[in-house]
């Protein structure tokens, strides 16, 4: 686990200010979209829609993400990437190409999610302003501004101090809606009645159509279930469960049943039913509630996309970023400074863009709907070959989720003339930037291993051949991607400087298909003969390499040498890549997009914690074609 020095209790205070944001402030604006779309308030679709409500929350939040879902967790990471790992573990090889693809469009469609979740949340609160005083409606939009740009510039100080900050505020949140929802309820409990299954189905049989355009409304109560399991890592599916279902669960419920009530009794209050179940003397005090209460919400996905990223990178997915670890206790926990960047500028853009929640929620969904579709997707091999359940067994517990899932997809596909093409142009350009880098590093390495000779073969030449190089004092350390292939940087520095250090360390890090690597096997030291060793050091995929660690972990297993690092070199090749220009403009495209993408990569010395004052840079030129074999040269 990432937090082992942390009780149930403390992880669950902080879940609720981090991970419960999202999903527990969708009551702003669900029942007032739902009602919009049926068409209007009577019995029938007030009925219908809360029982669709209800009923949507408890099968797919609550059975498909917090009871099952999280049981496919790595080492306590949660997230689609995550998913995609343990479906490939096990599966044919044929099928690990197609699962890739499968996680990566799932991880880019979740970006897209990210950039409309703060703004919408926001937004519906700070219009709250306008049933204070007519005169604070145009306020809304740089108040929401303001609210907006505070939250991403706080995110450098970590969600564990986010935790603690807004765990307060997300209980009295949740109380409210619990105490919001009872004082209606009290009133009106005949609408109690709504809990049962049957006024959903009536409802869908009776108007198919109106129904189908609902569930798109409806969706907007699950939105927040993804960022559940993407932020499990953040603090474990224990507490998370925990204050789902002890809190959070019965504290939504209540409110949505109580928002029903009221529309019920006055319908003109379907106009912001959520606002209008306070009493007047609370309006104030409500707003400024649900201000804070949105921001937290914007926390859930913020730091869902801060851990998928850092998996990425790790996976091979995107080039080297900045990822700066925020706990010393908790290793899930990070934060990616241009994640961040791009995160408030779109989130800018889109509340300029848009201008208020109803046209957000337009946009709203389509991305989310399509991340639990695909998670469903995994959920079903890794139950078929990672628990070996039966096909049967497989079909008939996830066959019902993943029909859920196609019916809130297609009724969010509606949406992409209104809206819904912002999320799906944005996650395509980040499957695309995703699935380019990845493509392109493998044929990179492939160029590495047939342009650079063995290392065993280089090192044999020049240790026993006539041409020894000169042997200076100090250590030399050559990090590679490659393991068993020469370092570019050691070419260079023997083509210009015709030199070799007393020790010479070649080192490489290989990511292992779990979250983190500890013991003493996460390092193995190879002797290569004459002061020359070779280290392979072993990291999971939420790690960030860190190689003078690595070096003092290897200590006492090089003889008669100790970390120094007055007395050590980092030597880096700093290779630009030249997109040689593929036949078709798709692969000419995508060249220069690789190439784009490697000059941009975050500074090795930085990425790998090195001293800069010790390291050496020998650059190089390497000529990259993506062209793939079918097409003409």
């Amino acid at each position: 686990m990432s937090h082992p020095k942390q009780g149930t209790s403390a992880l669950a205070f902080g879940a609720i200010g981090v991970v419960f944001g999202d999903i527990g402030t969708s009551p702003l604006y669900t029942l007032r979209e739902c009602l919009k779309a049926a068409g209007g308030v009577s019995q029938t679709n007030v009925f219908g829609v809360v029982s669709l409500i209800l009923w949507s929350i408890l099968v797919v939040v609550t059975f498909k993400y917090v009871c099952f879902v999280m049981r496919a967790d790595s080492g306590g990471e949660g997230g689609i990437l995550t998913l995609a790992t343990l479906s490939s573990r096990a599966a044919p090889r044929h099928l690990r190409s197609v699962l890739l693809v499968v996680g990566v469009f799932g991880a880019a469609m979740f970006y897209g999610d990210s950039m409309i979740t703060p703004a919408v949340s926001v937004v519906s609160a700070v219009e709250g302003l306008s049933l204070v005083s007519r005169s604070l409606t145009h306020w809304i939009v740089p108040v929401s501004l303001a609210i907006l740009i505070c939250l991403f510039a706080i995110q450098r100080f970590g969600t564990g101090l986010v935790g603690k900050l807004f765990a307060p505020v997300m209980v009295t949140w949740f109380l409210i809606l619990a105490a919001l929802g009872v004082l209606h309820v009290v009133q009106h409990p005949t609408v109690l009645e709504a809990a049962l299954p049957s006024y959903a189905f009536n409802f869908v049989a009776d108007n198919p159509k109106t129904a189908f355009v609902v569930l798109g409304s409806v969706f907007l109560a699950l939105t927040g279930g993804e960022a559940l399991y993407a932020d499990m890592g953040h603090f474990g599916k224990k507490p998370i469960r925990l204050v789902w279902l002890a809190l959070v669960l019965p504290s939504l419920v209540i409110n949505y049943f109580g928002q029903a009530a009221l529309v019920l009794s006055e319908p003109s209050a379907a106009q912001q039913p959520f606002f209008m179940s306070a009493p007047g003397w609370a309006l104030i005090p409500l707003v400024a509630l649900a201000a804070g209460a949105t921001v937290i919400a914007s926390q859930a996905v913020i730091s869902g996309a801060f851990s998928m990223t850092n998996q990425a990178v790790q996976l091979g997915l995107l080039p080297r970023l900045s990822v700066v670890h925020t706990s010393t206790q908790a290793l899930g926990q990070v934060f990616v400074p241009f994640v961040n960047r791009s995160l408030c500028l779109a989130v800018i853009l889109l509340v300029l863009l848009f201008r208020s929640s109803g046209s957000l929620a337009s946009a709203y969904g389509i991305a989310v709907a399509s991340t639990m579709l695909l998670t469903t997707v995994l959920m079903f091999v890794i139950a078929r070959t990672s628990w070996c359940w039966s096909r049967r067994k497989a079909l008939g517990i996830i066959g019902p989720l993943a029909m859920v899932d196609v019916l809130f997809v297609s009724s969010n596909a509606r949406k992409v003339v209104e809206g819904g093409w912002f999320p799906l142009l944005a996650g395509t350009v980040l499957f695309t930037v995703l699935m380019t880098w990845h493509h392109g590093r493998a044929i990179l390495i492939a160029h590495i291993k047939k342009e650079n000779p063995p290392l065993r073969v280089v090192l044999r030449s020049l240790l026993h051949g006539s041409d020894r190089p000169t042997r200076v004092e100090g250590t030399a350390v050559f990090p590679t991607s490659v393991v068993g292939v020469t370092p570019t940087a050691f070419m260079h520095n023997l083509k210009h400087n015709r030199v070799l250090h007393d020790t010479n360390i070649f080192i490489a890090g290989t990511t292992e298909a779990m979250p983190f690597v500890d013991g003493p096997d996460k390092a193995i030291v190879e002797s290569l003969g004459r002061g020359c060793f070779g280290v392979r050091v072993r990291h999971g995929w939420m790690e960030v390499p860190d190689l003078p660690a690595a070096l003092r972990l290897v200590e006492g297993r090089i003889p008669c040498w100790h970390y120094d690092v007055a007395d050590t070199s980092f030597f880096l090749a700093r290779d630009s890549i030249r997109a040689q220009g593929g036949t078709s403009v798709v692969t000419s495209c995508r060249e220069k997009l690789f190439a784009f993408l490697a000059r941009n990569t975050a500074h090795a010395a930085e990425y790998y914690s090195l001293p800069a004052s010790r390291v050496v840079e020998l650059g190089g030129q390497i000529n990259l074609s993506l062209r793939k074999a079918s097409e003409p040269r």
